[in-house]
């Protein structure tokens, strides 16, 4: 349920336990009461949901005018003039009783229980309880624990039927896979044969359960509550900035919980961003520098594998390799995996130290930074606001940024906004979209203009006549980025009052752009040429982008590359470009937490602290808003921060960066970026869950007449459609033992007019096959997906669609036919 207040004018006036306090037209008792201070026990009641009654532990006496009576506290609305009482000996006897009739069956193994030392049922039995049992006879008893998923546990004996978790499912996160069964004495929630409890977001009704029947793989027996120590922080996994908090026993992270920030994740996490830190306690991190070496461990320019360095050697070697190397010849490949403050290291001394503008942290799979940054920006809360319109294209939330998905969801579900959806395939909005448009991706800019013009689908178009806001993505990964960059600047042009929403891939992109980690960019949004505070030069003309980067390198024209925390050859969607180009580069430099394809066959690998747990620092979301992570553990062996091995690198290289510590680099970023001036990393915590929002830009947004598309040039066939998925094989994902066996693989997704039309056998395999490669994968028919185009999603255990893939190309196109 939408938590934003009414305004005060509205208020009424109740008196709680003798004292008038003014509570908000139409709010909750149970809440107007908690913000007064006055606590009512409560079990099945939680503010982000509908409440239910369930429990009628919050019972408390109430009078509206016809007498004092029980009422449930979070199913009444408050009244002018209401008195409650929440102490009466009538309240206490029904909340001691309700407490008696729960603890009848509720086994009493908290020692052994992963709720106990935090468990609500425990604290109101202390506090409101009856102190003893009059009941002697047999507990319930059922088989404990049963998976109802890869990583939640059920306990059915401790489940107090609060309906918490399955009203999350249904109502939250329209995942309806859990549910209450049988009846009487007998009901009991569990998931129905053959559908376990697969949602993206089944960590969160282990948080919210307020007892120990749900239970987290990752945790269970890992540690008591009293064991833990926590501190805020950000989930670093996808761009929305997931407020959470990082708890930790031993020098050792054990879980992440969501924080409720109003302004962006409601509490909520996917489980990809919940259970991420398991990648983190891996033993295959990189606990130290490694340099190329023979079959003894002793480092030789011309080893074949890595072994054990020091630092002192390593940072050597790699200011050996940089040493009068031309600024054309380095490239920069990533950086989003780092906090600013690391961003902002890089940024210069890639851009200052060594002068090349070759830097992007986008690898391919992005959109024009100036495009991204020049875009009147919408907040989550913008985007999501009560009866609002919003334009969905290019992106799948569900699948790439789960916590603004659920606010979505929630938006035109709960909130009457209406969701017009343009894009070549169903996602994951698809049915909450009031409008679903579907384009091949050659068509996309076409199909937007249509709609826009009101030439297009009635419906949609009419939706679009008012004021919008444009949630967008770089859409699919086989088409050339300026077909998705036309169509957004011509919704720009088309709407000057729209607002846009980068739904960006990868964790802190806006913190990159916004330091400078992308050709043609400095520090704050600013376009090159100025040479900002604090630094020696910055390049004078505009840099290569991931693409022409790979390019050069395959034409033998780069000398040394370096990687930030990012796999070229697992994730840029060009697989043989990617190949040909690392290939050919002299020397390879790695700074990474966990060793990966392309850092596998680097000369130099610097060992990195985790951004989120790790280091103190700050990220930036999809908004623009700065929130703070925070080290909660010390980083394996003698890892560092991000911007300390960039500091030492530039000593190495006869350079001072001109900071040592986090204040420092903070202090010169301020006079360096106009966008940061007034922005500190004390000011920042102090803001609290809702962190800092920054606005404004230097950079000006291209228009889409300067937009040029060419002819699509993919040759016949069906127009190729590679998504991503949540679960897949990339680096973090395959060191988490609790997801890594979660990607569901790739199929051939197509229409059913298309599988008809091509004699397609359903059920079977199919090759998809082009002038770059093939690949076998099974067929599947799906009608949401647009005439014409197939749909493969990317890096998928049982087959790479990158092989198939050309960046070249506007439009990849593919021949679908029965495989032999």
């Amino acid at each position: 349920m939408t938590t934003t207040e009414p305004e005060v004018e509205t208020g009424v006036t109740i008196n709680v336990d003798g004292v008038d306090v003014v509570a908000n037209k139409g709010e909750l008792l149970i809440d107007a009461a908690e913000r007064h201070g006055v606590y009512i026990p409560r079990f099945c009641y939680h503010p982000r949901m509908k409440p239910v009654g369930m429990c009628r532990m919050c019972l408390v006496e109430v009078d509206t005018g016809r007498g004092p009576g029980l009422q449930p506290s979070c199913m009444l609305t408050v009244s002018d003039g209401m008195t409650v009482v929440t102490e009466s000996e009538v309240t206490k006897k029904a909340q001691d009783g309700v407490l008696e009739f729960l603890l009848i069956n509720h086994p009493l193994d908290c020692p052994v229980c992963d709720k106990g030392g935090e468990c609500p049922l425990q604290d109101q039995t202390m506090a409101f309880g009856p102190g003893e049992s009059r009941f002697v006879e047999e507990k319930r008893h059922f088989q404990k624990p049963i998976p109802i998923s890869d990583i939640v546990y059920l306990d059915r004996e401790r489940c107090i039927l609060c309906d918490r978790c399955t009203r999350f499912a249904k109502e939250v996160a329209g995942d309806p896979l859990i549910h209450f069964q049988a009846r009487g004495n007998e009901t009991q929630v569990n998931t129905f044969p053959e559908e376990p409890f697969s949602s993206y977001f089944s960590g969160n009704t282990v948080q919210i359960c307020p007892v120990g029947a749900l239970t987290a793989k990752p945790y269970r027996f890992k540690a008591r509550p009293w064991d833990l120590t926590e501190t805020p922080s950000t989930a670093t996994t996808d761009s929305v900035g997931s407020r959470i908090t990082v708890q930790s026993s031993r020098n050792e992270v054990l879980r992440y919980l969501g924080v409720d920030s109003d302004a962006v994740n409601w509490g909520w996490l996917s489980d990809k961003e919940r259970f991420s830190f398991e990648a983190l306690n891996s033993d295959a991190r990189i606990t130290g520098p490694l340099l190329r070496g023979d079959d003894l461990g002793n480092p030789t320019d011309d080893g074949d594998q890595l072994v054990a360095a020091s630092w002192p050697l390593a940072l050597r070697k790699a200011a050996e390799a940089l040493d009068g190397v031309a600024p054309e010849r380095i490239a920069v490949f990533g950086g989003a995996r780092m906090s600013n403050e690391s961003q902002y290291a890089w940024a210069k001394l890639a851009k200052s130290v060594l002068g090349t503008d070759n830097v992007d942290a986008q690898m391919g799979d992005g959109l024009s930074a100036e495009l991204v940054l020049g875009l009147p920006r919408a907040t989550i809360a913008d985007a999501c606001a009560p009866g609002g319109t919003v334009l969905v294209i290019g992106v799948d939330p569900k699948e790439t940024h789960g916590s603004l998905f659920l606010r979505l969801r929630h938006a035109a579900e709960h909130d009457k906004a209406t969701i017009v959806e343009v894009s070549p395939t169903a996602t994951g909005l698809t049915q909450y979209a009031a409008h679903s448009v579907r384009t091949g991706p050659a068509q996309l800019a076409e199909t937007v203009a249509a709609l826009l013009a009101g030439t297009g689908d009635d419906a949609a178009s009419a939706a679009l006549a008012g004021d919008i806001t444009v949630v967008y993505g770089p859409g699919t990964l086989s088409a050339d980025r300026s077909v998705i960059e036309k169509a957004i600047a011509s919704i720009a042009e088309a709407k000057p009052n729209a607002t846009f929403l980068p739904c960006l891939h990868r964790g802190n992109i806006m913190g990159a752009l916004d330091m400078g980690l992308a050709p043609g960019l400095l520090p704050g949004r600013n376009p090159l040429g100025s040479t900002p505070a604090g630094w020696d030069s910055a390049p004078t003309g505009h840099g290569m982008d991931t693409e022409a980067m790979l390019r050069r390198a395959a034409a033998g024209g780069i000398d040394v590359a370096i990687l930030l925390g990012c796999d070229p050859l697992t994730d840029f969607p060009d697989a043989k470009l990617a190949e040909q180009a690392f290939n050919k580069v002299e020397h390879l430099i790695a700074v990474d937490c966990l060793l990966n394809f392309t850092s596998t066959g680097a000369d130099i690998v610097f060992p990195a602290a985790a951004s989120a747990t790790e280091v103190d620092g700050t990220f930036t979301n999809i908004e623009g808003r700065i929130s703070s992570v925070s080290r909660k553990v010390t980083p394996p062996g003698t890892a560092r921060p991000d911007w300390m091995i960039a500091a030492e690198l530039a000593a190495q290289l006869g350079t001072d960066l001109g900071f040592i510590d986090l204040d420092e680099l903070w202090a010169e970023l301020n006079a360096a970026s106009a966008l940061h001036a007034d922005v500190s990393i004390a000011g920042i915590v102090d803001a609290g869950t809702d962190a800092v929002l920054l606005a404004g830009s230097s950079v000006s947004a291209p228009s889409a007449s300067g937009i040029s598309v060419a002819e699509d040039d993919g040759g016949a066939g069906l127009s190729l459609v590679v998504t991503r998925k949540m679960y897949d094989e990339g680096t973090m994902l395959t060191f988490c033992p609790s997801l890594n066996a979660l990607a569901a693989g790739a199929t051939a997704a197509m229409n059913p007019a298309d599988i008809d039309s091509a004699n397609i056998t359903i059920g079977g395999d199919v090759t998809l096959g082009n002038d770059v490669g093939s690949i076998t994968l099974p067929v599947v028919a799906n009608d949401g997906v647009a005439p014409g185009c197939v749909e493969v999603e990317f890096n998928q255990p049982n087959a790479s669609v990158a092989q198939l893939l050309d960046v070249g190309r506007i439009v990849t196109t593919v021949r679908v036919e029965n495989a032999s």
